[in-house]
């Protein structure tokens, strides 16, 4: 804080296990991910290499080591896992991100269909060697996945040695736990958290109204993702109720 303001929620310092800040970088350019940890290291958590971008990004060791440098910790995007998965490559996933010298992996399975035991074994695997986030939810409109099995492969994927379960929204912020308007779909957000801590869950929220409403439902220490880069201050103002949208939130 550049003034000492009172009424200010206490955020969770890092390395933090709550109030964590997932960012996407799909295709910075080194002096653009400088500039973004400039900017936001202090807010960062968790740096997402979104997609399958981790294959063709430039100078992709060299940008690694920047965010890791800033303390952050990067990691590739779950489209990419099951890219290696889908042509039976999964020793070669393991391959490459230690090679990359990453310590973080995301397991998912939100477009190829994986058998929910086999997920849990890569997560149980993956989990021995590296930080695992695991996904759930599917990136596939019209595709239906019931409230009890999203509860259920949550609580057995972190069973298997995940991290933290991400709350599939996709970029568009249109899918999984929000309805196509945008909207939060309430009864399967309060379904999961009446069987998940809510601690072990970033919810993707990539649209500002998204933020709004989880700041305003579980305080500004809630895990979030999908952040676009361009938006780590404006989140981080209103998580402090430095902005009008939560500006009475947090006052006495």
């Amino acid at each position: 804080m550049n003034f000492n303001l009172s009424s200010i929620p206490k955020r969770a310092e890092k390395p933090r296990q709550s109030g964590i800040t997932m960012v996407m970088d799909k295709g910075l350019s080194l002096q653009e991910a400088r500039n973004l940890c400039e900017v936001g290291s202090e807010y960062i958590d968790l740096l997402k290499l979104g997609f399958g971008t981790g294959l063709i990004t430039p100078n992709l060791k060299e940008k690694i080591k920047i965010y890791q440098k800033a303390g952050l910790n990067p990691y590739f995007g779950g489209t990419m896992f099951e890219a290696f998965i889908a042509r039976n490559k999964f020793e070669d996933y393991r391959k490459f991100v230690a090679e990359c010298g990453i310590e973080f992996a995301e397991v998912s399975d939100g477009v190829l269909p994986i058998e929910h035991n086999q997920k849990c074994k890569y997560i149980e695997i993956l989990s021995k060697e590296l930080t695992v986030v695991s996904e759930v939810g599917t990136k596939l409109k019209g595709k239906e996945i019931s409230d009890d099995d999203w509860v259920s492969w949550m609580e057995s994927e972190l069973q298997a040695g995940a991290y933290k379960v991400i709350a599939e929204a996709r970029e568009s912020g249109n899918i999984g736990i929000y309805h196509e308007d945008g909207s939060a779909n309430l009864s399967l957000i309060e379904n999961i958290r009446e069987h998940v801590s809510d601690d072990k869950i970033i919810w993707e929220a990539p649209l500002k109204n998204q933020q709004v409403w989880f700041i305003k439902l579980l305080g500004a220490n809630v895990n979030l993702g999908n952040i676009s880069n361009n938006e780590i201050i404006a989140l981080e103002a209103l998580r402090n109720g430095l902005r009008g949208d939560t500006l009475l939130n947090f006052l006495d």
